[in-house]
């Protein structure tokens, strides 16, 4: 039987579990410097990071620069990135972003979130995986699908759209965490605490979990009865 506590409780419980289950984490993106991180972090929306890592190593051979990728043709581009998905509009996107890092930021790619998502394909979520996986910046906490998931399973959140998300629980972990908390909260929602069938029996969290499902997930479960 879980114990209600407050969300600051509970964030610092949530946080010593995931350090100890996760005491090295890492993305499970493959990515040599900020440009490919940026890149990969595109595809991978409504992909998993395997497809994606099977994807990159072509296409960075290809065109390994954000300077060369701005003068891809389109159809090429396609070709290569279709196995993950939308890539008419991915293509599109990546093309728009090389360019814009081409031409406005002379081929780097900048360190702050408002010049990130002025980037195509770039919204906070992806600003935030790059600035803390090339550079140790961080500046949020990205919110995806496994942490917007954990963090309202927790009772750390009622909200349920990303950028709220972030704020609740940028207020609730300590600043030099917030990168290690989404690489470890997405390995957790991978491995043990799934959508539809999470390994409760097995969760070091169960003591203090509410096990609280987003609105959307309970309309939808009482659909399926």
């Amino acid at each position: 039987m879980s114990v209600k506590s407050s969300p600051e409780a509970t964030a610092r419980q949530v946080l010593a579990a995931l350090q100890q289950r996760y005491p090295h984490p890492r993305t499970h993106l493959d990515a040599q410097n900020a440009w490919e991180l940026l890149v990969a972090t595109v595809l991978a929306a409504q992909c998993t990071d395997a497809r994606v890592n099977t994807v990159t190593p072509e296409l960075f051979r290809r065109w390994p620069t954000p300077a060369a990728l701005a003068e891809a043709p389109i159809e090429e581009l396609e070709g290569v990135i279709r196995p993950t998905g939308f890539f008419h509009s991915k293509a599109k996107n990546l093309l728009g972003a090389a360019r814009r890092v081409r031409d406005v930021f002379d081929g780097q790619i900048p360190k702050s979130i408002e010049d990130l998502v002025t980037i195509p394909g770039v919204a906070r979520k992806t600003a935030n995986v790059v600035l803390f996986g090339a550079y140790g910046i961080n500046e949020g906490l990205a919110v995806d699908t496994h942490v917007k998931r954990i963090a309202y399973r927790l009772g750390l959140t009622d909200e349920t759209d990303p950028v709220p998300i972030e704020r609740d629980l940028m207020k609730l972990f300590p600043r030099e965490e917030w990168g290690d908390v989404n690489h470890r909260m997405v390995w957790f929602g991978r491995e043990v605490c799934d959508a539809r069938k999470p390994l409760c029996d097995v969760c070091e969290m169960r003591p203090f979990c509410p096990r609280r499902e987003p609105p959307r997930a309970v309309k939808a479960a009482a659909r399926r009865k």
